[in-house]
């Protein structure tokens, strides 16, 4: 049979250097599902048939029996098959204390997401967590980000999930793994990938100079995007409280807005729903900083993510993003006048096509060797390029089931990077709009503080544009203050039988 791997992305590549032992590069998801059929007496749940349906589902989904392997001398990534693949091993299964309130489940959350994922295999998990209230169950999907982006992800989980009931799993097919080359033959492939690299771009070279290649935008403006984002970076943004050397362990919280009420106040105000997004997290972050007595000097800089995915590139994995570095006025305590700063910012940057600048440097990692990749994250990590990540994935408009259990919420998880303390992620489902809060343990106590500050702002915005504000939330009784450790994860794992 013959051999078979794949290459990472120079992109993909940057992700796996970004991982820490404090600062893990998974992205995650918490979905909620009624129990259908799939629960049990005492809110337990029947974790066999959630296996099998799994299994079943894993022949869309092939990096997901897929682990890396490392070239020799160079070190670059590579897909291969895992030919010792277990499902029990990433299908695990936990529990809270029946009945268990949200608050003990973004406890356990933020516990699970502390853990790394294993690098000898493939680099995913699917907890599944019992006890919630109402015979209700959690599903919490963790993915490394070097294996897939927002949109990606999005496409994976209707990959697992189904747009209709169903009470049977599918036939679970067959599936033998393609052997892996060895180290010689990987890195006599990759040095003749970069010959030929090397020679289409001396053959290019001359053309572009003399504009003849076809581009969907012009050589110089591509380069001025470059400048444009390196020389923001350059700059610094501001010295918070929030952009200190953070730990390995995080608090998790969440909240939940009607999609309708977001579009609302877009069609009120004009913009897009990014700019009700970021108005609303502008505001917030105001009054969460005064509480605090802290006053923010310099640019307040966010980095929004920017899905650069073709239609035909749904369904693939990997990442496809660029970036916007966005400041914030946080300074504007009037919140209309927020919103059009935020409006005409964001409109600049779609104009003058900004995220080029972020699109050409992640290209040109494709080049380079993972060496050169790992030197050139470390130095942006350690740079204050940004104060927060604020990424809002597009979900499904309709439900999803998993087998006959309905997907009541779904809760997205972004990781933290070095010296960033606070990271927001936002996900639409059906007619609800659902934000995730990661937070430093330590620096960011107040988590639950800041999630109602975001619902006092959102309710001023709306108030702000003449439109009928729903009721607040109800805030969550908080937890002891309580140092997360590792052993203190309670785990139920059924028998690991083969499927």
């Amino acid at each position: 049979m013959d051999t078979w791997y794949e290459r990472l992305s120079g992109l993909d590549q940057a992700f796996l250097h970004f991982e820490t032992q404090s600062t893990y590069m998974h992205v995650a998801l918490t979905a909620i599902f009624e129990g259908g059929s799939l629960g049990r007496s005492g809110g337990g749940l029947d974790i066999k048939r959630i296996r099998r349906h799994i299994a079943s589902r894993l022949r869309f989904i092939p990096r997901y029996r897929q682990r890396l392997a490392f070239v020799p001398m160079t070190n670059d990534p590579v897909w291969v098959d895992d030919a010792d693949f277990d499902l029990a091993y990433h299908v695990r299964h936990t529990r809270i204390p029946n009945p268990g309130t949200d608050r003990q489940l973004q406890t356990l959350c933020a516990r699970l997401l502390e853990q790394p994922l294993d690098r000898r295999r493939p680099l995913w998990e699917l907890w599944l967590i019992e006890g919630l209230a109402g015979g209700h169950f959690a599903m919490l999907c963790k993915v490394h980000h070097c294996m897939v982006d927002g949109i990606a992800g999005v496409d994976i989980l209707a990959a697992l999930l189904g747009m209709q009931p169903q009470s049977d799993s599918e036939k679970v097919e067959r599936w033998t793994p393609r052997p892996a080359p060895d180290g010689p033959t990987l890195l006599r492939d990759d040095i003749q990938r970069r010959a030929r690299t090397a020679w289409s771009l001396m053959q290019r070279a001359p053309r572009m100079w003399r504009g003849e290649l076809p581009t969907p935008t012009d050589l110089g403006g591509r380069i001025s995007a470059v400048w444009d984002l390196v020389r923001t970076g350059l700059d610094g943004s501001a010295d918070t409280p929030l952009n200190q050397p953070i730990s390995a362990h995080r608090r998790v919280d969440w909240l939940s807005f009607e999609l309708s009420a977001i579009k609302a106040i877009k069609t009120r105000l004009g913009g897009a729903l990014n700019d009700v997004v970021l108005t609303t997290i502008s505001g917030a972050l105001r009054r969460f900083f005064m509480r605090r007595g802290e006053t923010i000097n310099g640019e307040f800089r966010v980095l929004v993510p920017v899905s650069v995915r073709t239609q035909d590139e749904r369904g693939q994995t990997g990442n496809r993003v660029s970036m916007w570095l966005t400041p914030l006025p946080l300074d504007e305590a009037d919140l209309l006048r927020c919103y059009s700063r935020i409006r005409e910012t964001t409109e600049r940057y779609k104009n003058d096509h900004s995220s080029l600048g972020g699109e050409v440097l992640t290209q040109t990692a494709d080049w380079t060797t993972s060496l050169v990749v790992g030197l050139a994250t470390r130095l942006l990590t350690r740079s204050r390029v940004f104060n927060l990540i604020v990424t809002n994935v597009p979900g499904p408009p309709m439900p999803l089931f998993l087998l006959d259990a309905p997907m009541v919420a779904a809760y997205p998880h972004v990781p933290l990077f070095e010296n960033q303390g606070l990271g927001i992620a936002l996900f639409s489902y059906a007619d609800r709009f659902t934000w995730g809060f990661v937070g430093d343990w330590d620096m960011v106590a107040d988590i639950h503080n800041l999630c109602n500050d975001v619902q006092a702002t959102f309710n001023e915005l709306q108030d702000a544009a003449g439109l009928t504000k729903p009721q607040a939330a109800t805030p969550t009784k908080r937890l002891p203050r309580q140092r997360p450790m590792q052993s203190q994860i309670v785990t139920h794992e059924f028998a690991a039988a083969a499927l």
